[in-house]
């Protein structure tokens, strides 16, 4: 029962994927009861104004029962979607959906949100989105927020092209997908929850790919340039399933910051005061313990960043951008130790450079 079941809605997803593709909304919400269509319709938009190049959607598991219901089913699926580039490595997301029994053609009763822990929801799954796309990137936001759009698109154009150059391994990403959010998103995106002192975020959503979430809240065009730069760059330099954790924190930051400041000098770095106070407020000078707790104040967040910027400058100005990239390759992407990675791309001890990182962020900031 379940397993023919199972395949008569995959059938139906397959019609549907294939509408969706086409841009044939009657197509796509023909599948689903009429209480469904309005959820379906906006979804439908959303994905159509992102560019959808590729949709794929394959039950995981077979249905079960929905308590209480009867004739109600409840099916897992894993779409499978690209944005723009129609030969790109898809991104997956797991979407619970509901069905009634309808003879040979079930019927979508409604699709729940991906709230995966890792991830949460897709913005294209909750909201109505107003989108532009350029050569590099692709930026969405709420239709309440529209005419930032032509702003932020030549701006994220910009910032690409640093980002461009900060890619470790493979090729740049076919489009950077930047998703700017209100004060309501900004809580429901991705999950939200996150710290209070952000300002952005980069999440991985699998198939190598990065989404870029910006908070509308209190950004300014000028810090929306450099928050642009720095996310961008965690996309391009990031692996596909993350880095290793707390202790390798200020080499991630760090580079980010760097792009993220432009080429401008050190001393006109906006972080510098709070580096000031953080190194005078009794930092115990390693790098690997400077992370900033969730709770931390804005003045000990801008103090963390700036601490793994000027590490990072140093050994950029010492060993230049090649020899770097291989120390953040080898570390963040292969997980070597720091001591290993240290001797294959500088051929010194990290127990030595790291003090002489420290030392030059004492000087800066004196």
């Amino acid at each position: 029962m379940a397993r023919g079941l199972s395949d008569r809605m995959a059938a139906q997803l397959q019609r549907q994927s294939t509408a969706l593709l086409g841009g044939d909304r009657a197509g796509y919400l023909a599948v689903a009861e009429p209480a469904a269509h309005a959820d379906l319709r906006r979804r439908f938009a959303a994905l159509r104004a992102l560019k959808v190049t590729v949709w794929r959607a394959e039950p995981s598991g077979l249905p079960a029962p929905v308590v209480g219901k009867p004739g109600e089913w409840r099916q897992l699926v894993r779409f499978q979607y690209c944005f723009v580039a129609p030969g790109c490595q898809p991104s997956p997301v797991l979407i619970g959906t509901r069905w009634r029994e309808n003879g040979d053609q079930p019927l979508l009763v409604a699709m729940e949100e991906s709230k995966s822990a890792e991830t949460g929801t897709r913005p294209w799954e909750i909201s109505d989105l107003a989108v532009a796309v350029g050569a590099r990137t692709i930026v969405a936001t709420t239709p309440a927020l529209r005419g930032k759009l032509p702003g932020l698109l030549a701006q994220a154009e910009a910032a690409a092209r640093v980002a461009d150059g900060y890619v470790v391994t493979g090729s740049p990403p076919d489009r950077y997908r930047i998703f700017y959010a209100g004060r309501t998103e900004w809580q429901r995106w991705y999950g939200g929850g996150r710290p209070q002192w952000t300002g952005g975020y980069a999440v991985t959503v699998g198939g190598g790919h990065h989404e870029v979430v910006l908070n509308a809240e209190g950004l300014s065009s000028s810090g929306t340039d450099d928050l642009l730069r720095h996310e961008l760059t965690h996309a391009a330099s990031l692996p596909a399933g993350g880095y290793p954790g707390k202790l390798t924190w200020w080499l991630v930051e760090g580079l980010a910051e760097f792009a993220g400041a432009g080429g401008q000098p050190v001393d006109r770095y906006e972080g510098l005061a709070d580096v000031r106070k953080l190194v005078k407020g009794g930092w115990d000078g390693r790098l690997d313990g400077v992370t900033p707790a969730d709770d931390a104040s804005a003045e000990r967040v801008g103090g963390s960043y700036g601490v793994g910027y000027l590490a990072v400058r140093h050994l950029l100005d010492r060993y230049g951008p090649q020899r770097l990239l291989a120390f953040f390759k080898a570390v963040v992407h292969d997980r070597r130790t720091l001591d290993t990675a240290a001797e294959e791309a500088f051929g010194e001890q990290w127990s030595t450079l790291h003090d002489e990182c420290v030392a030059s962020i004492r000087a800066t900031a004196a």
